[in-house]
């Protein structure tokens, strides 16, 4: 009788289901990095707007994000150092099952690659897309947390990239930057005349002339806009102030404090309205738009508060007036403030023009090269009285790059309505509907 042979089997049970439950726990946490980069940095910026004058939990995703190099490195060195974690635990867990039964060991190694990528990135990130609002004020307070703990580690990292660069690249320095009048010359000569590459080009120039137009010639002037203090119901809003979209909170005569932007809401709380105030930031009237532009951008600002050399309040500029003015073929705030065409051609090389008109716009309906006026006037408005020397009434004229402007209206408040027409054009045939006509 053969003796009896005891069969063992290695048991990894006891280590199975350890490393087991540190792979699926740090595939979570994977998962959590994942979704929350993607949460935070898919919102809009009309989102990040409304967070910043929400809840607690909205009001800490926009100060995560108004420092979005800090967050991005955090969120990248957790979701890095998790990914190695665990690659390094399927690594020691596939070599205890190696030799013993190597199905299970390839099994286990395909498993674990397709878990982390498809729990720990393409699951967490589609539905971060899709319910980007809501997760990211859910996970808001415990990234915060995480990107704390990481705040002593950044000097160290940014001090080995320096090293890096400086060791492996010396001699790499930034490409010089490019002049924009050479943009706008390559722009003009580019031999593309197709009616989509002509809007194209238009819209690259308004781009490239963000550099050139002062804020002043965009803002919206003291008086077009609609003014309260607090509290303010939306009950007490006349149809004014909801039309020009936006209702300015004043510490005082002179200085803008807050805004309450009406445009981008779609509901309005019955309460008061100044929980909803948005920060303004300062900016001269002789800032450009591309730098007002950017400074509101950085900041999810949607109103600049223009002021002169004194440090007066003299108007406003939003992000809306900026857009429009970009893709805008032909750009004007005189449309925007006053809702109509403010240079409209009546016959015979004549045109009817709201004083408000900018001298840059009124260039561009008499295809004029524009030339800055040297006395700083960027209104027809501006020109009249730099060259009268006083409030413009009706009758009186003045001569502007060979053409002749003559007041035709005067309201009150400094509305103007001029006519212009040709120098040599001596206006002694107006129609009767014209206001200061011959008289």
């Amino acid at each position: 009788m053969l003796p009896a042979v005891e069969l063992s089997v290695p048991s990894t049970v006891e280590f199975s289901w350890p490393a087991g439950l540190a792979m699926v726990a740090l595939v979570v946490a994977s998962g959590f990095f994942s979704s929350s980069e993607t949460a935070l940095f898919y919102l809009s910026r009309d989102e990040l707007r409304t967070f910043r004058a929400g809840l607690d939990g909205q009001r800490l995703v926009w100060k995560l994000l108004a420092d979005p190099d800090r967050l991005l490195t955090a969120v990248l060195f957790w979701n890095l150092l998790i990914n190695l974690a665990y690659f390094s635990v399927s690594i020691v867990l596939v070599g205890q099952l190696a030799g013993n039964n190597p199905a299970a060991t390839t099994l286990l190694t395909l498993s674990s690659l397709l878990a982390i990528i498809l729990f720990g990135e393409v699951i967490p990130k589609s539905f971060a897309v899709v319910f980007r609002r809501r997760l990211a004020v859910l996970l808001c307070w415990p990234l915060a947390v995480m990107v704390r703990i990481f705040d002593p580690l950044a000097p160290s990292f940014l001090a080995v990239t320096r090293l890096v660069h400086r060791t492996c690249w010396p001699q790499l320095k930034s490409e010089p930057s490019l002049v924009a009048e050479d943009l706008e010359q390559a722009v003009e000569n580019s031999e593309l005349t197709t009616e989509v590459v002509r809007q194209e080009r238009q819209l690259l120039h308004n781009i490239l002339d963000l550099n050139e137009i002062s804020v002043e010639e965009v803002m919206r002037p003291r008086g077009t806009w609609a003014s309260a203090t607090p509290p303010v119901q939306l009950k007490n809003l006349d149809e004014a102030a909801l039309d020009t979209g936006y209702v300015v909170l004043r510490n005082n005569e002179d200085k803008i404090d807050r805004v309450i932007p009406l445009d981008h809401r779609t509901s309005l709380a019955t309460g008061p309205l100044e929980r909803l105030a948005e920060d303004v930031i300062q900016v001269p009237w002789c800032a450009d738009l591309a730098h007002t532009l950017q400074r509101l951008r950085e900041q999810f600002i949607s109103v600049a508060s223009v002021v002169n050399e004194y440090g007066e309040t003299i108007g406003i500029v939003t992000y809306d007036d900026i857009i429009d003015t970009i893709l805008s073929p032909e750009p004007s705030r005189a449309r925007r403030l006053l809702r109509k065409e403010p240079v409209e051609e009546i016959g015979d090389g004549r045109y009817q023009v709201e004083a408000l008109t900018t001298l840059r716009h009124l260039s561009r309906r008499l295809n004029l090269d524009y030339q800055p006026d040297p006395d700083g006037q960027v209104t027809v408005a501006g020109l009249l009285q730099e060259q009268l020397e006083r409030i413009p009434a009706v009758g009186d004229e003045c001569v502007w790059q060979g053409y002749r402007i003559r007041v035709i209206a005067a309201a009150g408040r400094g509305q103007l309505k001029v006519l212009v027409a040709l120098q040599n054009d001596l206006l002694d045939d107006l129609p009767e509907f014209l206001e200061g006509g011959p008289r």
